[in-house]
């Protein structure tokens, strides 16, 4: 039986959200949004204020690899529905893309802004029906999964659907939505939700007054950082009152956080000469300095100065700075020790959420049949650079394609 014409209520009207009703409203089922917020994709304007990062240009297998050990379950959301058709979906909306130096895809303009508003006036030009302030509470007692509980405008709001699309985000950035309440609500009705976590997120550093008045704010431009037996990656990243945090850290970050779970602390191995060999900062340590301090041998040398310089005095014995070789070799891998990660409020984005064994292959809640989940309120996680965009927006595609496949085989 063709499924439509059915009512579907879709819950977040963030990425995952908006596009699972888009694929519904595709195959002729009616749609309505309901979202906590004032207006739609709060959350995804603020992150696309700087510049807006649709997807990545990589290939294929290492664009896979980002999403970790989740990377099986993820593999058929991005094989329907991949960084190519995210670019593609964009200039459908009349918003052309480009990509940039690093390999990440961005809207011509580099704003989200006009993509969501072309966004949402094809969405209601197709009949979604959007209903904003309304924040889900939970289910109606004995009126089935998709039996709804709102707080709206005017009170309490029972809705009834034939099927609910979840798309209630992670738990950063509260005031913009995503504020993880939904998660006892889940919990009680029996539904397995890994605890919330940051991810992407800035650490804390034990730094020195001297180095903290001097340094926070900065950039640390041209390095490389390592984590555990992970790959350097070569980037940059800023010094803050706290600690560190910025695209080269966040790309760590999963990493580092579960290190410091395990162990109480991290050591990230900065490289603060990553285009120059081991032997070739050896050879321009030991080089004849005469009367200049250490400070401008390493200026004049190797152009370590300012932030760099101030890392290296931070986190190396003075003893070492006595030492060329040793000293080089500091340079080359620079421990820098990281003691929690900051708040969860504070991150970009979350880990953890409703596990992906708690779903069916349509991603349909187990207990709760005829109720799906999307976007990152399920248990994954990215680093930024396009891969948590591209999957939020595959997982929504996903998601309604498990409701048009559950309700097409009901009478």
């Amino acid at each position: 039986m063709s499924p439509a014409g059915r009512r579907v209520a879709v819950v977040g009207a963030g990425p995952a959200g908006l596009m699972a009703a888009q694929t519904l409203l595709e195959q002729g089922l009616r749609v309505e949004v309901y979202d906590a917020m004032p207006s739609a994709g709060r959350k995804f304007l603020l992150a696309g204020r700087g510049g807006l990062n649709l997807t990545h240009s990589e290939p294929a297998a290492p664009f896979l690899s980002r999403y970790g050990n989740r990377a099986p379950r993820i593999a058929p959301w991005l094989e329907a529905f991949g960084a190519a058709d995210v670019r593609a979906w964009s200039h459908g909306l009349g918003i052309d893309t480009f990509v940039g130096s690093s390999g990440r895809v961005f809207p011509r303009e580099m704003k989200a802004a006009p993509l969501l508003r072309a966004w949402l006036a094809r969405l209601r030009a197709s009949g979604a029906v959007f209903h904003m302030r309304h924040r889900w509470l939970g289910w109606r007692a004995a009126a089935g999964p998709a039996g709804l509980r709102f707080a709206g405008p005017q009170g309490e709001r029972a809705v009834q659907a034939d099927a609910v699309v979840l798309a209630l985000g992670g738990g950063s950035w509260a005031r913009l939505g995503s504020d993880g309440a939904w998660v006892p609500e889940l919990r009680d009705r029996g539904i397995d939700v890994a605890p919330l976590r940051a991810a992407n997120c800035g650490f804390d550093a034990d730094w020195s007054a001297h180095f903290r008045q001097r340094h926070a704010g900065q950039p640390v431009k041209t390095v490389a950082l390592a984590c555990g037996s992970g790959p350097a990656r070569q980037g940059e990243f800023v010094v803050t009152e706290a600690g560190v945090e910025g695209s080269l850290v966040y790309t760590c970050a999963a990493a580092l956080r579960d290190e410091i779970e395990a162990r109480g602390s991290a050591i990230a191995w900065l490289d603060l000469a990553p285009d120059w060999s081991q032997e070739r900062v050896t050879a321009a340590l030991t080089h004849p300095r005469g009367a200049r301090s250490m400070s401008s041998h390493l200026q004049s040398r190797l152009g370590i100065a300012g932030v760099k310089a101030g890392l290296l005095r931070e986190c190396v014995p003075a003893e070492d700075f006595r030492d060329p070789a040793r000293l080089a070799l500091r340079i080359k891998a620079l421990p820098l020790r990281l003691l929690r990660p900051r708040p969860m409020d504070e991150a970009i984005s979350t880990a953890g959420g409703v596990r992906f064994e708690a779903l069916d292959e349509g991603q349909m809640l187990r207990q709760a049949p005829g109720v799906f989940c999307a976007g990152e309120m399920l248990d994954w996680e990215a680093p930024t650079g396009g891969y948590l965009l591209t999957a939020c927006l595959a997982s929504g595609r996903a998601a309604a394609r498990g409701v048009l496949a559950y309700l097409g085989g009901r009478p």
